[in-house]
């Protein structure tokens, strides 16, 4: 939740599998990203899918 532009994570599910999903407002590529931001493509063993969501605001 302190990577840049992160507003969520969740457990989903993609081809039979649990994944963790990471919810952003943007996506951005991972070349203007410094190493440290990067979302890792797996956790603890677990796919992880970035779904750009956009701003989050209270309804």
């Amino acid at each position: 939740m302190t990577l840049p532009n992160v507003t969520g994570v969740g457990i989903g599910e993609h081809s039979g599998r649990e994944i963790i999903i990471v919810f952003v407002s943007h996506k951005v590529p991972e070349a203007q990203l410094d190493p440290r931001e990067r979302i890792p493509k797996s956790l603890e063993g677990y796919e992880v899918h970035v779904d750009e969501i956009g701003t989050v605001t209270a309804q």
